[in-house]
């Protein structure tokens, strides 16, 4: 087989990142998500661009699950990435994400979900870059129900691991 010099992968994932870049930029013009939808979406701590709080870089100093549904504000979308407000355990935070740093993107109401490939080091080993979420049965998700995003269910926000959604082997 011959070298991909046009980098058909790389084109693939950009074109990808623009669902979620229209997704998010639809749902920041009407304030709030259509339906039952609502999103995970992890990104690298760590990766360019990325601005959180060093609290949260703290816990979460690789990669993180963010959950847009009930309760966000200031969502705005930019072509490089977005901005949104959260709430985790019930101290507002202000996040910054390229779009290039997310690794997945899953709405679980009509269980649509995307991967990304992202290098989120030298030293990276690509076993440990794979993510993969899967969706859940439904007493499985009514105890997510109070994740990020989620409001005040639960006492306040909390970052939700994708292990609930890996496959088990």
């Amino acid at each position: 087989m011959g070298q991909d010099h046009i980098r058909y992968d790389i084109l693939a994932q950009d074109a990808l990142r623009g669902v979620i870049r229209k997704v998010l930029a639809e749902v920041a013009a009407t304030g709030h998500l259509p339906g039952d939808h609502h999103f995970f979406i992890t990104f690298l701590t760590g990766a360019p661009g990325v601005r959180i709080s060093q609290h949260l870089k703290a816990k979460y100093p690789e990669q993180m699950t963010i959950v847009v549904q009930h309760q966000f504000w200031d969502l705005k979308v930019s072509e490089t990435g977005f901005e949104i407000g959260l709430s985790f355990s019930d101290t507002p935070e202000k996040l910054v994400i390229p779009f290039n740093a997310v690794r997945g993107f899953y709405d679980p109401s009509v269980n649509f979900e995307l991967e990304f490939d992202v290098a989120a080091g030298e030293d990276d080993e690509s076993d440990s870059a794979e993510i993969t979420a899967y969706p859940v049965n439904e007493a499985d998700e009514a105890e997510q129900k109070s994740p990020a995003g989620d409001g005040p269910k639960g006492g306040g926000g909390s970052v939700v691991s994708l292990d609930s959604f890996r496959k088990k082997n």
